[in-house]
This record gives C-alpha cells, sequence and structure tokens, in this order.
C-alpha cells in the first residue's frame, strides 16, 4: 500500500535508522518519534513531543496519527498474544526491526 502511495524504497531502508537518515524529513521523522513512543510499556509520550506534534498536526490529523498507531499495537500484541506468525504475503518487502 505505500509504495501506491509513492512511499520510495530509500524511505523504507531507512525506518530502521530514522533518526540518523536523511531520507525521511522531519514531519516523517516526528510521526515514528510518536510512534516508538506511544509502542513503548508503559507507553511514555514526553510532554515536549507532544507538543511538538500539535506544532506540525491539526486535531484532527492527531487523532488520526494516534488511532492508526495505537491500531497497529494492539494487532501486534494480540498476534504475540496467540502466537500469530506470518503468513508470508508480504515475502521480499521490507520489515525493517529497528536497531
Amino acid at each position: 500500500m505505500g509504495r501506491q502511495q509513492g512511499l520510495t524504497e530509500a524511505k523504507l531502508g531507512a525506518l530502521a535508522d530514522y533518526e540518523n537518515g536523511d531520507a525521511l524529513d522531519d514531519t516523517e521523522k516526528l510521526a515514528l518519534r510518536y510512534a516508538d513512543a506511544m509502542t513503548d510499556t508503559p507507553v511514555a509520550v514526553p510532554d515536549a513531543l507532544f507538543a511538538e506534534l500539535k506544532k506540525r498536526f491539526d486535531e484532527r490529523q492527531l487523532v488520526e496519527l494516534t488511532s492508526a498507531i495505537a491500531w497497529e499495537n494492539y494487532r501486534a500484541r494480540f498476534d504475540h498474544a496467540f502466537g500469530i506468525e506470518a503468513e508470508g504475503f508480504s515475502e521480499g518487502a521490507f520489515c525493517p526491526v529497528p536497531v
């Protein structure tokens, strides 16, 4: 789906070390920082990070971004709890693991 929306191979490849690369712009990096913070256990979104998000995204965008991140966390935790493994639908696709 990302490729259909113009997501490049360079951006996909940069995800694992997004803070240190230049393939992603500042807004994309900010959204990824937010996703990282929401994925921590326990969830820890610093006030400074949320303040920065509010400068870049309006209220509706923040709700949508937060919902998307929360939904992916839900799915991942659900799958792990039930031992659900990948079905191989994305063979050869990017699935970078953070360093």
